[in-house]
């Protein structure tokens, strides 16, 4: 039983666990609560091997550089192409909101208005990256500034040259080992799968979206356009390899993406899929996708281009062409500072919004409105923020000469 239980590839198990956690949610209802710990238990395992993988595999990316400015080749052709993919995002975002106006006759009288707190300050964002205490920001899960850490102690393993070979040799082979955790971990994923997408559908329900039929459409049809259009257009014509390969290797990471709304919590498998599967090598893999996991929100982007549409067409607020522009640009640099959770970007919208017209106590109802039904809508973006993390990669690596293309044609191995 156990043979022919793994003989399947483990993204059609994840699979199959989310259809029929979607059939069990909808007629168990809220007693999919009673199974949601199974769902929070595998979240939390993934969630535990965050940090160490990213600051091994970082600091061993940067040592198989070999030149610290290799990285810095890496890190702009990367951020350049996560900013090209932001700004692609929220240009289709706003042209289906404006096409279907999701917000026309919307009633928002009943929505129950939400405290968003205060939105931290740019200054504040910036003080953040750089640790004074890098132990610390292991320990609070600090991304950002645990990146900035592991790419400034990779290049100083690198500029000790032979002393610094041993320290060099201990994180290449520690993120090796992380990897093989992974492994293990994901063997549990049709199981949180599963119980998390029960919970989702038995006590939030595919129902419940009917109120915001046109918003749903509109978001997933939005993500479903991006992926195709956009990231797999920079695979196929930025990278010039075929996008069937891509399909198949990405598929692991963009299950699990839907099923947990975490781009975080999905970067071990990002990860490992882009080795295993898409042949990225690790100067690569271990920079760009970490990066990506902090500031490339495609999903979210596009979102909250869609619901800043829904709110001025809610209120009735009259857009000219520059308003639309603001909406571009304060959107893509509220994305880039969105954290990897779920829902998190609802809460960042006030600073799109006001800069629309929209106050705000009429923001605050807004949220109170879609928070409901957000979980249902924030699965699918999350997925395309993974899937354009792997797109970057892909792209890079074969810019750099770091992918393996044997590997990447080959059928997946997770």
């Amino acid at each position: 039983m156990l043979k022919r239980w793994f003989a399947i590839k483990l993204w059609k198990r994840i699979f199959g666990a989310l259809v029929a956690g979607i059939i069990v949610g909808v007629i168990w209802g809220d007693g999919t609560e009673s199974i949601r710990w199974v769902g929070d238990i595998f979240v939390r395992l993934i969630r535990m091997l965050v940090v160490p993988l990213i600051f091994t595999t970082l600091v061993s990316g940067v040592v198989a550089m070999g030149d610290p400015k290799r990285l810095g080749s890496i890190g702009v052709k990367a951020f350049a192409l996560y900013l090209l993919t932001t700004a692609a995002a929220i240009t289709i975002g706003l042209t289906l909101g404006a096409i279907l106006q999701p917000g026309s006759g919307v009633d928002l009288a009943s929505a129950e208005a939400r405290n968003l707190g205060e939105a931290m300050s740019l200054a504040d964002r910036l003080y953040s990256v750089i640790p004074i205490n890098p132990i610390a920001a292991l320990a609070e899960g600090n991304i950002l500034a645990i990146i900035v850490f592991a790419i400034l102690f990779g290049v100083g393993i690198v500029l000790a040259g032979e002393e610094g070979k041993l320290v060099g040799a201990g994180f290449t082979s520690a993120a090796e080992a992380m990897l093989k955790v992974t492994f293990i971990v994901m063997e549990l994923a049709p199981f949180g799968v599963f119980a998390l997408i029960a919970w989702v559908a038995g006590t939030q329900g595919v129902a419940t979206l009917v109120n915001i039929f046109v918003l749903t459409i509109a978001v997933y049809l939005g993500c479903f356009l991006h992926m195709i259009i956009v990231q797999g257009g920079i695979v196929r014509f930025l990278a010039k390899m075929p996008l069937m390969p891509f399909i198949r290797g990405a598929i692991d990471p963009q299950l699990l993406a839907y099923s947990t709304s975490s781009s975080a919590a999905t970067l071990p498998v990002t990860m490992a899929a882009a080795e295993e599967n898409l042949g990225i090598g690790a100067p690569v893999r271990s920079s760009v996708l970490p990066l990506g996991a902090t500031v490339n929100m495609d999903g979210t982007a596009l979102y909250v281009g869609i619901v800043a549409l829904f709110a001025a067409q809610a209120f009735g607020i009259e857009l000219s062409l520059s308003d639309y522009f603001i909406i571009g640009i304060t959107t893509t640099l509220v994305s880039i500072g969105t954290a990897s959770v779920p829902s998190a970007s609802l809460f960042l919208l006030a600073a799109v919004l006001e800069s629309i017209g929209v106050s705000g106590a009429q923001t605050a109802i807004v949220v109170g409105f879609i928070l409901p039904f957000d979980r249902i809508l924030d699965m699918m973006r999350t997925a395309v923020n993974v899937t354009g993390d792997l797109a970057v990669a892909t792209t890079v690596a074969k810019w750099e000469g770091e992918l393996d293309e044997e590997t990447y044609n080959a059928r997946p191995l997770i």
